[in-house]
């Protein structure tokens, strides 16, 4: 099969994902006042004038997002090692969570997911080719165009990834809708591992674990099941949460994945370290049995594609809302090939008996107030270095 120009498939995505935004508004949440401007490799999104995020075409070996500001300017992911005086939280460790990303550390034997600093071998990086829409306005919209290349520069597949966001008084939002597409002559396989593939490091502050016994977090994850902290690793759900406390104030991000996700629902990767993945390939990690066999093989010319909506809150998963977000989410329309099913069936179907499961699911203790010493600044401030190490 002759393949696909990198140029024709970033615009006949970009086609497709374009109609599907354009078909399905989201109602409960507003897009007024956002604005999306362009400055090189890096596009910034701004709420009234206030940085929200900025997406970053390079920083390491992949574009991220990064810094994300959540609905009451606390910043919500990891800072390091994009920014290097980072909190006094902050950990040095596993320097590929950089903020939020999508990455996978098998694909045809080459890894993404780590980056070259570290001790691996047959590393790739995710290319930024182009911007295809950087726009705000009713539909507030990043829509860019990558390759894979493997340590040698062969291009191993592509990706065209849509991000549209939007807020109100106590949320903000980013859809993450990603198609992957083998637009090569050879087959193209995502390896079983846990090193994936949608993800997000939070920031130090929301964590469950504690590095050394002298700090105090107040972290907690949940997901759709009503399953806690070290439960949830590995196992499948519509939605996680991962919220902690901010100078006496809880915050979260929850991920909500679409009923016509790639294997929805996704299993998760979720650390109490705070590593908080989507991952649909490594099965025999997650169910510790050699067994299982999560790969996926796409033939020259074949896609697959993932739907996220990384949902920030005030509250925890009750308060913010969540299952309910959840609900409206999987009404949303996306391509689904070969499944009539209305997106009310789809959500009624996999949406009540969960969040009756979280809503008796036990709730988290009151914790004490950080003091000052013990917790990040609050105030919103622009980033040192806006592109990011290594880029």
């Amino acid at each position: 099969m002759k393949p696909v120009t990198t140029l024709s498939l970033c615009f006949l995505l970009a086609a497709t994902h374009w109609a599907n935004a354009q078909e399905s508004p989201v109602p409960t949440l507003r897009t007024a006042g956002i604005n999306v401007t362009q400055s090189g490799e890096v596009a910034t999104v701004t709420i009234n004038g206030q940085i929200f995020t900025r997406y970053l075409a390079k920083s390491g070996n992949r574009p991220i997002l990064w810094p994300i500001y959540g609905p009451t300017g606390v910043e919500m992911t990891r800072s390091w090692p994009m920014q290097k005086s980072s909190g006094p939280l902050e950990a040095t460790d596993h320097p590929h969570h950089r903020s939020m990303w999508f990455s996978h550390g098998d694909v045809n034997g080459t890894d993404f997911w780590s980056e070259p600093d570290e001790d691996r071998s047959r590393l790739g990086s995710v290319v930024h080719r182009e911007f295809l829409t950087v726009q705000g306005g009713e539909e507030p919209t990043i829509v860019t165009c990558n390759e894979w290349l493997d340590p040698d520069g062969e291009k191993l597949c592509s990706d065209v990834r849509s991000l549209r966001f939007g807020a109100d008084e106590d949320h903000r939002w980013i859809d993450f809708d990603i198609v992957v597409t083998n637009d090569t002559e050879e087959l193209v396989k995502f390896g079983d591992t846990k090193e994936g593939t949608f993800g997000i490091r939070v920031a130090p502050w929301m964590k469950v674990d504690t590095a050394d016994g002298n700090e105090e977090t107040n972290g907690r994850i949940v997901n759709s099941l009503g399953m806690a902290d070290k439960e949830a690793w590995g196992k499948a759900a519509s939605w996680v949460d991962y919220s902690g406390e901010h100078r006496g104030e809880r915050l979260g991000i929850a991920i909500l994945n679409h009923p016509h996700s790639f294997r929805f629902p996704t299993h998760w990767h979720v650390r109490t370290y705070g590593l908080f993945a989507a991952n649909s390939f490594g099965l025999h990690n997650f169910k510790n049995s050699d067994d299982e066999d999560g790969s996926h093989e796409l033939q020259p010319g074949e896609s697959m594609a993932f739907y996220f909506r990384v949902l920030l809150h005030t509250g925890d998963e009750q308060e913010g809302r969540v299952p309910e977000a959840f609900v409206e989410y999987a009404k949303t329309d996306k391509a689904a090939e070969g499944d009539e099913r209305s997106h009310e069936e789809l959500a009624n179907e996999s949406a009540p008996p969960e969040i009756e499961l979280v809503e008796d699911a036990a709730k988290p203790e009151p914790a004490e107030e950080p003091t000052e010493e013990k917790t990040e600044v609050a105030t919103q401030q622009e980033p040192s270095d806006p592109v990011g190490a290594g880029a």
